[in-house]
């Protein structure tokens, strides 16, 4: 099935010759395939500024990854997220994005995403947490999440863990230069489903870059050739958020941003930032 909700977007400016990627673009568009527009294929320039973000943002998660442990708390993960953020002249997006009162997200067991650091969580030997933080430098912006696990946990936890980051893998496997975003998100889906496990339907990964969120919504279920054409100097998240039980979450109504599992059993998630390029995906965020 084509998805088709916006499609004859791509314009070629008067009396400029076409490229081999116009040429591309306008075939797929012209078949009635739902086709990126212009601002959505990054300069080189937006590129290489989304790059050095990337660089800050992966180096924050490595200092989260060699100071986690039990008996700290997800504030303290929060202050080393904005220390750090800011002692490299940058910013961390969350802080007051849409309300949002941390730098960074902390997403302990059945929390999906989005949960807010406090003094009073405590890690835990055997939990797993999910820490995603994205970072503005000079007005651009790198996104990604890490599952740590504290101390030692149960193999059911560790498998889910572990399935989360292939997950990943395959989803960026299946993102060639011309394909689709259901193409990763049906190698996603094929993955977890295989492994026993759901797939959060709710929430999705999205274009980054210039802007926190952009289009393309890069959905984690789904089927092959729909969705938006993936075309080189695209710039996207890819975010699998992976169920042990069913796909169904909430959002948890005293704060209004922790997603819940609905059966609240443990969920896991990894994040990187990708560039798409003429041969396949370059990863900005680790």
């Amino acid at each position: 099935m084509l998805f088709n909700k916006n499609p004859r977007n791509w314009r070629v400016k008067g009396g400029q010759p076409l490229t081999e990627m116009d040429k591309k673009i306008l075939s797929f568009q012209n078949r009635g395939f739902l086709v990126p527009t212009r601002e959505l294929i990054k300069t080189p320039e937006q590129i290489e500024g989304i790059r050095r973000s990337g660089v800050i943002n992966t180096g924050v998660l490595d200092l989260v990854a060699s100071e986690i442990k039990a008996g700290m708390s997800t504030a303290q993960i929060d202050k080393l997220v904005y220390d750090y953020t800011l002692d490299h002249h940058a910013t961390p997006a969350c802080l007051g994005y849409e309300g949002f009162p941390k730098s960074c997200c902390t997403s302990i067991n059945e929390v999906v995403c989005h949960g807010i650091p406090s003094e009073d969580e405590i890690l835990e030997e055997g939990d797993i947490i999910n820490v995603d933080c994205t970072t503005i430098l000079d007005g651009y912006y790198a996104d990604a999440s890490r599952m740590f696990i504290i101390g030692e946990t149960t193999p059911e936890k560790k498998r889910l863990v572990d399935v989360a980051l292939e997950c990943l893998q395959v989803g960026a496997e299946a993102c060639k230069p011309y394909s689709f975003v259901g193409d990763q998100a049906a190698a996603i889906t094929k993955h977890a489903h295989k492994n026993g496990y759901t797939v959060v339907r709710d929430l999705c990964g999205h274009g980054v870059g210039n802007e926190f969120h952009e289009e393309p919504d890069m959905e984690h279920y789904g089927k092959k050739g729909t969705g938006m054409l993936l075309v080189p100097g695209m710039v996207f998240t890819i975010e699998p958020m992976i169920n042990m039980g069913g796909w169904e979450v909430f959002v948890d109504s005293e704060d209004d941003w922790t997603v819940v599992s609905e059966d609240e059993l443990p969920s896991a998630q990894w994040e990187h930032t990708f560039l798409m390029t003429e041969t396949g995906l370059e990863i900005l965020t680790h």
